[in-house]
């Protein structure tokens, strides 16, 4: 038995994984807990760590035609030959979750003067210098370097530059 990437139809990882799961198939689909700036406000998403993608382990001579017609499955990596993915890189995957098969996004750990660009937002693409942290790491204050003014942002927003 070896592991195998799978290609699913976008926003369809779970229900393939629990299809899989459902036959006694080993399924890895790891998420990705983060904030993000939505609709005006900072909140809490988990989204697929690999969009698209989850691994399975399986004899491949036994589970391959099933799971490439399975509904929402596009096909296995590798097609008729389907391309194996080392132990290694599942455990290294496997040792970064938390809390199930969720791993927790860190927040930026900036210093004062570091360059950084906003990734999101009306100010998307901006470069800036960030000055300091205000109530916590969530709200940051950068200058801007388009017009020479400060801004307080979420610091989700920020990308080293």
């Amino acid at each position: 038995m070896n592991w195998y990437a799978i290609y699913t139809k976008p926003r369809h990882e779970q229900p393939v994984a629990s299809r899989l799961q459902d036959i006694g198939i080993e399924v890895l689909n790891p998420r990705l807990k983060s904030n993000k700036f939505r609709y005006n406000k900072l909140t809490e998403v988990t989204e697929p760590l690999f969009p698209c993608y989850l691994f399975a382990h399986f004899r491949k001579s036994t589970y391959s035609h099933l799971i490439s017609y399975t509904r929402g499955v596009r096909y296995i990596l590798g097609k008729s030959d389907p391309l194996i993915v080392h132990d290694e890189i599942i455990e290294t995957i496997k040792e970064r979750l938390t809390d199930g098969n969720t791993v927790t996004a860190e927040a930026h750990k900036f210093s004062a003067g570091d360059r950084v660009m906003i990734s999101d937002g009306p100010f998307r693409n901006f470069h800036a210098i960030f000055e300091s942290e205000l109530k916590g790491p969530e709200r940051v204050l950068v200058l801007l370097d388009a017009i020479y003014c400060r801004l307080e942002l979420d610091s989700c927003l920020l990308a080293k530059a």
